[in-house]
């Protein structure tokens, strides 16, 4: 039996968020294969032990979200370069075994890269993407920029830094914006998921607000060009050799798919999977998924996101994000349960592709004084 570590909470827009995914998955792994060891980390950062209740390990009612209990001060989890993870207790640190360690932290000081490089420095396998994928793809204008390089599809975009917010430079701005795509717009951080920070903006007089509320989560901001599109999602799993799951559409009820509509309004959105699309669409979307998760660099697992121009039917990458929405009813294993791997088989590969990746990196050889 292996010994799982889930890791949620975390400082982040989006803690409440990772409480909703990390209740899924301790609900749904194998307790005949793992012992489920649960640390939640505080807004603050700091890692404790959980011991969530009863019921958090038994599956929910069909359709049901339902979030774990608030992180709780119990003793601190450490982690030890060259021990792993440690159990500061009253009678001194005690050394957690744990074989795989599976973050639930979405967003900030979890899917950047730097939960990774801890848990590289401690040299614990984990699941999802490395410190270079998840560095990569949180930066939505780096991996823009990385996806242009390829000659892949992205929506045109300006960045921002907080430097531009003086009124002189807002000036510039607007008329940049009105010169390239015009109004609507949208404006987002760069750094940052599930929607926070980000605005839909009619005019040149409400850029100056959504800009700096954006750069509230981020220090850099992307103003986007609106396109009237469909929202489609593709599911990636794999390292060397990953599959692409057929696409699933988001039909939101509110003006746009913001973080309102995808966890506090039931009826916030309907999912459709698979997603209507001609055949020439589907595998064109497929593909690009394909690409910019290879470009990306990224391990394990990534929801890759785009519009589909409701006229054109032009196809643009949107964004891709290494540690989606986990729960049994979020898009990612919902379009790979559509493909015909259930939830728990899901969880199972990707405990899995943790170990192979960790197994692949052990082979390389980092002392030079040997050779």
């Amino acid at each position: 039996m292996k010994n799982i570590a889930v890791l949620y909470g975390g400082r982040s827009g989006e803690h409440e968020v990772s409480l909703i995914s990390a209740s899924s998955i301790l609900a749904y792994l194998d307790k005949d294969k793992y012992s489920i060891v649960p640390i939640g980390i505080t807004k603050r950062g700091e890692w404790f032990l959980q011991y969530p209740p009863e019921w958090a390990y038994l599956p929910p009612e069909k359709g049901q979200m339902r979030s774990l209990p608030p992180v709780e001060k119990t003793e601190r989890v450490l982690a030890v370069p060259g021990e792993g993870l440690c159990l500061e207790t009253k009678k001194g640190v005690q050394k957690l075994d744990i074989d795989v360690v599976f973050p639930v932290l979405h967003g900030t000081f979890g899917e950047d890269g730097t939960i990774q490089g801890l848990l590289e420095t401690v040299d614990l396998p984990y699941v999802g993407a490395d410190v270079l994928g998840s560095a990569v793809s949180m930066d939505k204008e780096v991996s823009k920029r990385l996806w242009l390089s390829a000659g892949l599809p992205v929506v045109d975009y300006i960045s921002v830094r907080k430097e531009d917010v003086s009124d002189e430079n807002l000036k510039i701005l607007a008329r940049r914006v009105e010169t390239r795509f015009g109004w609507p717009c949208f404006v987002k951080p760069s750094c940052s998921g599930s929607s926070v920070g980000t605005s839909k903006v009619n005019n040149s007089e409400e850029l100056k607000n959504a800009i700096l509320f954006a750069l509230r989560w981020s220090e850099h901001a992307l103003i986007e060009a609106f396109i009237n599109a469909r929202e489609i999602e593709c599911a990636v799993l794999g390292n060397e050799r990953p599959v692409v799951f057929a696409p699933g559409e988001i039909i939101p009820s509110h003006e746009f798919y913001d973080y309102e509509a995808k966890y506090k309004d039931p009826q916030g959105a309907t999912l459709l999977i698979p997603a209507s699309l001609s055949e020439e669409t589907k595998n064109r979307i497929m593909s690009l998924a394909l690409s910019a998760y290879k470009y990306a660099s990224i391990k394990g697992m990534a929801r890759v996101d785009f519009f589909v121009e409701k006229i054109t039917g032009e196809v643009f990458i949107n964004e891709i994000n290494t540690i989606p929405g986990f729960t049994a009813i979020s898009m990612y294993p919902r379009m790979c349960i559509n493909g015909g791997v259930s939830y728990i088989e899901l969880l199972d590969k990707l405990i899995e592709l943790a170990l192979e990746q960790y197994a692949l990196k052990r082979e390389l050889e980092y002392d030079f004084s040997k050779s």
